[in-house]
């Protein structure tokens, strides 16, 4: 029986959806500018990397076609092999938001068809009775913040007062979203993670997608460092995903990353943790060769997102990609003979554009294996067509969103007609 794994470089895109400009975003394009930046030489940082993008195993897999066919143009150093690897082409976002749990949800199955909750970009942002709410409900002297903000500034900001006060640092930005940054000694992590569950509830009613624990450590001197102890308390998926319907077969899943906290934890299986895209995508593999017949492995890779995305950090980016890149052989040596990989994106993040959020961008789908032949598979109507290409793939009947594109070009006929 078949195995996948699907695995999702957060924040990828590969150039804005035809809706982008109602986001603010027309002209994003992730991968193609940080491409672009890197065969300008605005890529270089000395001791991590230099010179134009180097991705030949992501190239090999179709990565440059899938761009071209986003935006009309080939990224410098992208340009691929006389023969690809494997299926290419592009997903395109149709749920409302360019989010994290909107863009998984989707590739999972379930567009999300309503509008989120936001708060707005003004000071304060919160409603005062929420924050009133917070402070009695969680017993705090008090939040610091309130407002938009990235957190990383926003800590370096506030941390020494946050440490002076007891106040928990509270901010959002353009997504659904509201987050809680705290000293996990000086305040508790424990505490922390209370904190947010208090919040999740109290968010409800606003339709907000996540709340976030943030924790961090250091001191004003020392300076201030996020750690990997990062929570989502994510509201659950609205019907059910790929992961319902593989709980409900009893089959072997394992959840890798933020997933278990973006699906609320339900359907997600074996749930395994960690720090940094190299770890999450180690435990993943290693969590394959050993998957039973008809599982899943599902996995994010945020640090492409958090690390780089929202910092503005081109050079941190291209890195982030050319590791993974390196890693690929690895993942193609972990397949068996009937065994798939899925490698895509939930939304944008270009680290070439204004401001600090998402972007709302197409992203690519790069499906290979074994016994998958090489081609186009198009732009895609949908991310839900990942989840029932996946599904279609494990042989579970599919309720949901989508239409597979995998039955019509892979297997032994398509293996043959390669």
């Amino acid at each position: 029986m078949s195995r996948a794994l699907l695995v999702v470089l957060d924040s990828v895109g590969i150039g804005g959806a035809p809706d982008a400009a109602s986001y603010g975003d027309a002209g994003a394009d992730t991968l193609g500018h940080i491409a672009e930046a890197c065969a300008a030489g605005a890529g270089d940082r000395a001791g991590l990397r230099s010179g134009p993008i180097d991705l030949p195993n992501m190239a090999a897999l179709g990565i440059g076609l899938a761009c071209e066919a986003s935006t009309g143009r080939m990224p410098p150093g992208l340009e691929p092999p006389a023969r690809v690897a494997g299926l290419w082409g592009v997903g395109r976002e149709t749920s409302r938001g360019k989010d994290t749990p909107s863009g998984h949800w989707e590739i999972a199955g379930v567009p999300v068809d309503f509008d989120w909750g936001y708060f707005p970009d003004r000071r304060p942002a919160f409603p005062p009775e929420l924050v009133e709410a917070l402070v009695r409900e969680a017993r705090l002297p008090g939040i610091l913040g309130d407002r938009h903000a990235s957190g990383i500034t926003i800590v370096e900001e506030l941390g020494a007062e946050h440490l002076r006060t007891g106040k928990p640092i509270c901010y959002t930005s353009a997504d659904s979203v509201f987050q809680i940054a705290a000293h996990e000694e000086a305040f508790g992590l424990e505490r922390l993670y209370e904190t947010c569950r208090i919040a999740r509830r109290l968010c409800d009613p606003y339709r907000i997608g996540r709340v976030i624990a943030r924790p961090f450590t250091g001191s004003q001197r020392e300076g201030f460092t996020r750690t990997a102890h990062r929570r989502d308390y994510a509201t659950p998926p609205p019907s059910d995903t790929i992961l319902d319907l593989l709980a409900r077969e009893e089959r072997d899943v394992v959840t890798v990353g933020k997933i278990g906290d973006i699906f609320a934890h339900r359907g997600t299986g074996r749930e395994v943790k960690g720090a940094g895209n190299d770890a999450w995508l180690s435990a993943a593999l290693d969590a394959f060769r050993t998957l039973a017949p008809g599982g899943l492995v599902f996995a994010n890779l945020v640090d492409f997102d958090t690390e780089h995305g929202h910092r503005r950090d081109v050079p941190g980016y291209a890195a982030a990609l050319e590791r993974f890149d390196a890693r690929i052989p690895e993942i193609r040596a972990a397949l068996g003979p009937r065994d798939l990989c899925v490698v895509t994106a939930d939304h944008g993040n270009d680290p070439t554009f204004r401001g600090t959020d998402h972007t709302r961008e197409q992203v690519p789908i790069l499906a290979f294996g074994p016994d998958i032949g090489p081609g186009p598979v198009g732009i895609r109507p949908t991310l839900a067509d990942i989840g029932a290409s996946v599904a279609a793939h494990l042989g579970i009947r599919w309720p949901g969103a989508g239409r597979p594109f995998l039955p019509a070009v892979s297997g032994p006929t398509a293996a043959r007609r390669a």
